[in-house]
């Protein structure tokens, strides 16, 4: 391997490494109460390097929270633009894939909200979220449906369902094997749920 190849590869093996640690870190304390040098401390690497590769907290952030929303919405805009699906289909579809997102990731939901919370303005311009789900064949299927039922309430009440048990996790379930059964039997009920909705 040439020294130039070689260098590369460890300047790659530390940006992934700091980003990484970012990832950890800010997720646990959110971007206020992180320091550039507890990712430092967190990557293994002194601060001087960490100003290289990155040079502001702010940077790495962004970077790290575009990493998170991408998360999210690669479980929920493919299902609800999918015109293949019933909406039946795309409520059971949805609420699995997106249950089995935050068990592999079950600090992503306070994280998130917590962000949200502290710069509402920056994500709305950002996520456009109605704006995504308002054309979708999720959307369409719901009223012809359910005319009289309002797409951002339905939504609002299938989402908050999933989401919930992950931010009072420490309070509702102390046992983590306990949990994931738990969420498993989730994706079950919320679906059923979201279906008698639909019949009321």
């Amino acid at each position: 391997m040439t020294k130039s190849k070689e260098a590369k590869r460890l300047d790659t093996s530390t940006e992934e490494k700091i980003i990484q640690a970012a990832s950890k870190v800010f997720t646990q304390k959110g971007y206020v109460a992180t320091r550039t040098r507890d990712i430092a401390e967190e990557a293994g690497i002194n601060l001087a390097l960490l100003n290289y590769y990155f040079r502001s907290k702010e940077k790495l952030f962004q970077l790290i929270m575009a990493e998170k929303l991408q998360l999210l919405f690669s479980v929920i805009l493919p299902i609800v633009n999918n015109d293949d699906l019933t909406l039946e289909e795309k409520m059971e579809t949805l609420v699995e894939n997106y249950i089995t997102l935050l068990v592999d990731n079950p600090d992503l939901p306070l994280f998130v909200l917590g962000e949200i919370k502290a710069n509402p303005e920056g994500f709305k311009d950002r996520l456009q979220v109605r704006k995504l789900l308002q054309h979708s064949s999720f959307i369409r299927q719901l009223r012809e449906r359910r005319p009289d039922v309002e797409p951002v309430q339905f939504i609002v009440s299938l989402l908050g369902m999933t989401v919930f048990p992950f931010i009072a996790k420490q309070i509702l379930f102390a046992d983590d094997k306990i949990f994931k059964i738990q969420m498993e039997a989730r994706k079950i009920l919320i679906a059923k749920w979201a279906k008698m909705m639909l019949e009321t």
